[in-house]
């Protein structure tokens, strides 16, 4: 029995070092990794504000916005030009209704309300199908499918099936209802702060106002 006991201390002696060295090992692992992720991460959201913008000579600082239908902030980049004039403002948006789930965006939208271009960051949309929205949707040859040059003074954008004017993505309407949800919340997001920023004169976190999204409801 004594030799048992023994054995079953070391047994716990030694898984406890086990343990102990594997959790040395990650936490190293992590502090090794951290800030070339955070750097990647930098560089990834710097493309994608580059792409959805036109050109500019500065970036203001950044307006977080609460919609009143969400749980997670919108982010809003204002962006201006030599004279000090907002040419647009790029905001990173979202939508949990995908097919698969969440989708962020980054969308550009210049002061009269038209889009002036996109980038799709984070999505796990069906391959060859939903997770075709950054070509299809940017396609300048196909008119009803391309949503970059579009106003949203005309209201929300939707899909033709719902009596929109956007060509949806073949076989793949849930992923393209949630994209322009995304579009849309953006939009109503960067309402909210040019409203507030008339009122206030400044702001940096802001409640949204609307509340009406575009669900997703049908099958894929």
């Amino acid at each position: 029995m004594a030799k048992l006991e023994s054995s079953f201390k070391n047994m716990l002696v030694s898984l406890f070092g086990v343990t102990l060295i594997a959790s040395a090992a990650l936490g190293l692992v992590y502090d090794a990794t951290k800030a070339p992720i955070a750097q990647t991460e930098a560089k990834k959201q710097e493309m994608a504000l580059a792409s959805v913008l036109p050109e500019y000579d500065r970036l203001g600082d950044v307006i977080k916005v609460l919609p009143a239908d969400g749980k997670d902030s919108i982010e809003i980049y204002p962006a201006y030009g030599p004279n000090n004039e907002e040419v647009a403002s790029a905001v990173k948006s979202y939508t949990y209704s995908g097919f698969s789930g969440y989708i962020e965006i980054m969308v550009g939208i210049d002061p009269n309300g038209e889009i002036t271009g996109f980038q799709v960051l984070k999505h796990a949309e069906t391959p060859g199908l939903g997770s075709k929205m950054n070509d299809w949707f940017s396609n300048a040859e196909k008119p009803g499918q391309n949503v970059i040059g579009r106003s949203f003074n005309d209201g929300a954008i939707q899909v033709s099936n719902d009596g929109g004017k956007v060509d949806a993505i073949t076989a793949a309407t849930i992923t393209s209802r949630a994209f322009l949800d995304a579009l849309n919340r953006a939009n109503r997001c960067l309402d909210s702060a040019w409203e507030t920023d008339a009122e206030s004169g400044a702001t940096q976190q802001i409640n949204g106002k609307n509340s009406d999204d575009d669900v997703a409801s049908s099958e894929q």
